[in-house]
Order: C-alpha cells, then structure tokens, then sequence
C-alpha cells in the first residue's frame, strides 16, 4: 500500500507474482488427488468439511442431513477429480457440488414440509443510508470475527442462524469464510445484484441484532 491507502506498485506486483504460485499449487494438488494420494485427500476433507457443512446447514434443516450432504458431496469430488477441468478453483468446485448436493436434498424436504414452515423474506432492514455504496458497514461495531465476547458472538450466530435461506447462505460465505463477491456468485449460481441485495439485508439484520445486545449491555 502506498501513504494513500490505494494498491502501490509492490502490492500489485505482489499479486501478480502469488497467482501464478497459487495456480502451481493447485495443480500440483490435483495431480497428487487424481493419483490416489490418500494424505492430500484427507487434508483437503480436513481443510474444507467445517465449511462445507455450514454452507449445507443453510440449505437443510438438520445438523444429521447436512452431514449426508458433505459425505456425498466428497463423493461427488472423488467420482469427478478427472472430469475437473479447472475453470474456477478448486475450492470454488467443490462447494458447488455441495450447493448442487444440498438444493437436491432441499427439494426433497420440501415435498414434506408444511406450508407454514416457509418464512417469507419482506421484514425491513436497517436504514440503507447506514452503509457505504459497496454495502459495508458505514460506521460498524467490532467485526464478529474479531469479537471476543462469548456472549457477543453467540447473539451473531444466532442473528445468522434465524436469515432466510439466501441470505444466510451469502452471509456466511462472504463474512464468515472470507469469500470473493465473484466466488460467491459462482457457487450460489447469484447474479452479482442479487448477491449484494442479499449481502446487505443480512448484514443489516445481523448488525440490528448486535446493536440491540450492544445496546442493553451499556
């Protein structure tokens, strides 16, 4: 960064130079996985079930059939390393074959469910004018991944936990585990419009939460 805040010269050759690094490592990860490599298999489950079984948890109402989500979902992997062609990540692959799995598995609880199970999504959010044109925060409290408070961070996986589906789904995957708009996008098959109406009703609901325990904490 130079003294502005914006990219520097450094940073942008930085970037340029980690790509190229990255895509080798990658590739380096996938041959080791299509030739059986059992260790690089179970790091990659390692690595990526937590997440994976969030992203499934959204979709499914049970902690049991978001498990039966990831495990078929690994399965899927398994059965398609040799068809993966590399047009997106690695990651941003598998998780679309969990989403893919999850909506799947979905549709079938659906079939079952009552129609009053189904919440509909027109309650208001927080006044727009409080967030920036991207749809951050304008002024926002400790990001909850830096909150230490127990009390604190379980009022935000709760907020987070009661979204509806979308919302939750795209929460999740861009402040929680970090995600690119481009990549979020991509797995939830969301138009980048779409992507960030959803975004900015979920951060508004989950900030409301936290500002009201916030608020009676003082």
């Amino acid at each position: 960064m130079n003294r502005h805040g914006s990219p520097g010269e450094d940073d942008l050759m930085g970037a340029a130079q980690s790509r190229p690094a990255e895509q080798a490592d990658e590739s380096a990860l996938l041959a080791a996985l299509r030739a059986g490599d059992e260790r690089a298999f179970m790091m990659l489950v390692e690595e990526y079930t937590p997440g994976m079984r969030r992203l499934a948890v959204s979709y499914v109402r049970t902690a049991a059939l978001a498990d039966d989500v990831v495990q078929e979902a690994w399965l899927g992997v398994l059965k398609g390393l040799d068809r993966f062609e590399g047009r997106s990540s690695l990651k941003t692959w598998i998780y679309r074959i969990v989403a893919n799995v999850a909506r799947t598995r979905a549709i079938k609880e659906a079939r079952s469910a009552p129609f009053s199970s189904f919440a509909t999504d027109d309650e208001p959010s927080v006044d727009p004018d409080r967030f920036v044109a991207d749809g951050h925060w304008g002024s926002a409290p400790e990001p909850w991944r830096a909150v230490l408070d127990t009390e604190a961070r379980t009022v935000i996986d709760r907020a987070i936990a009661a979204l509806p589906d979308q919302q939750r789904q795209v929460i999740e995957l861009r402040d929680v585990a970090g995600w690119s708009s481009d990549e979020v996008c991509n797995v939830l098959d969301l138009s980048q419009t779409n992507q960030r109406v959803l975004l900015h009703r979920a951060r508004s609901k989950v900030r409301a939460a936290l500002e009201e325990y916030l608020g009676d904490h003082r």
